[in-house]
């Protein structure tokens, strides 16, 4: 018998954190090579930023290539959540570090370490990868514990989440990232269905989410009207087809161009299409 037990305890697939975290980089790199992209830092320019160009966020994904799979690892072996904010804060000095004080990825090192610890936890558990949306739903086992973690009240983030009362990417997380079930994963899946090469797939999924979301990066950065206008942007991009449409790139470098102008970026939204990507990546065993 207790061979019996011991063979199956052997034969249970052990948690690969190593690719979750390689899967985890790469996703954020391939939001960082995506373009045209409005407002968003790309190869071929800065987007609204005058502070920051691809080659910041390249030298903050070297920075971070340990932290997914350190949280990996902790998500695995059911780790307090307390170890996943110490991996998380360790992360962000890091980033900082190699940014010189430049926030590239900070929304990243939250809602990116959480997926990819629920992600290793469902794994270790299950004996194999989770779908995305279970994912997704693995993180509301931490939601007590997030909503008592300190907020920092002074980053531009927090201080539009008080200013305008909305909802922000913790909130987010405690339920279980329902604008990652219910709107970033749904239209990726369609887009990738649909026959759309995977820039086009991911630009499309970007703009369902400007359309959408409470982007506490456009809020900071262009109050409740530059928000709005944002979004206005996005749905007249979908209405007239999204990325199915012949002259899609055009249309979103002329939105682009407003964007700039205003000085706006969505960066939370770029942060759910990053973690859009990875949800399905690591569906793949």
């Amino acid at each position: 018998m207790n061979a019996v037990v011991k063979r199956v305890a052997r034969s249970t697939p052990a948690v690969d954190s190593a690719r979750l975290g390689r899967l985890a980089i790469a996703s954020l790199h391939a939001e960082l090579a995506l373009a045209p992209k409005p407002g968003l830092v790309t190869p071929f320019d800065r987007g609204s930023h005058h502070d920051m160009d691809a080659g910041t966020f390249l030298r903050s994904l070297f920075a971070l290539r340990h932290y997914f799979i350190a949280v990996a690892d902790a998500g695995a072996s059911a780790a307090p959540f307390q170890t996943l904010r110490r991996h998380g804060i360790a992360a962000e000095i890091s980033m900082l570090h190699a940014t010189a004080g430049i926030n590239t990825h900070r929304g990243a090192i939250f809602s990116l370490g959480l997926l990819v610890a629920a992600s290793a936890a469902c794994w270790g558990r299950a004996g194999r990868v989770a779908a995305a949306e279970q994912v997704c739903q693995e993180v509301r086992r931490w939601a007590a514990e997030l909503a008592d973690a300190p907020l920092d009240a002074n980053s531009p983030g927090q201080r539009a989440r008080a200013r305008h009362g909305v909802q922000g990417v913790r909130e987010q997380a405690a339920a279980g990232y329902p604008l990652l079930r219910e709107v970033a994963l749904p239209a990726l899946r369609h887009a990738l269905a649909s026959g759309l090469p995977r820039e086009a797939a991911m630009c499309q999924t970007l703009m369902q989410l400007i359309a959408c979301v409470d982007d506490l990066n456009l809020l900071h950065r262009g109050g409740a009207d530059g928000l709005r206008w944002a979004q206005r942007q996005a749905r007249t991009f979908l209405d007239a087809g999204g990325t199915f449409a012949p002259d899609w790139q055009g249309h979103l470098r002329r939105i682009g161009d407003g964007f700039v102008m205003r000085r706006l970026s969505p960066g939370g939204s770029a942060d759910l299409l990053a973690c859009s990507v990875f949800l399905l990546q690591q569906e793949q065993a």
